[in-house]
């Protein structure tokens, strides 16, 4: 029985320490969370956002941006909520939307404060033209706002 609990306390010595040293264990972490919901409500804030541009309504496209939101993809950033409305003020301009959006992919921190929604955005023909990335923070009242944005050119 001896011999047992020392081939035991041996493993012990040589298993825990690894476990405590691996870096997919951060004791600092916080619990896994169910962000299933949080992921389902960005799912549908980023579909809102999407829907103002074919709605041709900027104030709405702007009641979404972070006051410090940084668009960038093109040869400069637009930093801040008024410069980015600015910016996008033309997209707005004709009767119909020049392009639209669609969250392909979305992701929530299990913090819930931070999401990533990313997906095609497309000409009016249906043709895919672009991919955009945005990172989203939730407010204290629940609201998610994108504090980044980026569009590129199609990914395979």
């Amino acid at each position: 029985m001896s011999h047992l609990f020392l081939s035991l306390a041996a493993l012990a010595a040589v298993v825990l320490p690894a476990i405590a040293a691996d870096p997919a264990v951060d004791p600092a972490a916080p619990p896994a969370a169910d962000v299933a919901p949080l992921e389902a409500a960005l799912r549908a804030t980023e579909a809102a956002f999407a829907k103002t541009m074919a709605d041709r309504d900027l104030a709405a496209f702007t009641s979404f941006l972070a006051a410090d939101a940084v668009f960038f993809g093109g040869e400069s950033a637009l930093r801040g909520r008024d410069a980015i409305a600015a910016g996008w003020a033309p997209f707005f301009a004709a009767e119909t939307a020049p392009f639209s959006w669609a969250p392909q992919d979305v992701f929530v921190l299990a913090s819930g404060e931070l999401g990533l929604s990313s997906g095609p955005v497309y000409a009016t023909d249906g043709t895919r033209v672009s991919f955009f990335t945005s990172t989203w923070h939730r407010e204290p009242d629940g609201r998610w706002l994108i504090v980044l944005d980026r569009g590129c050119p199609p990914c395979d």
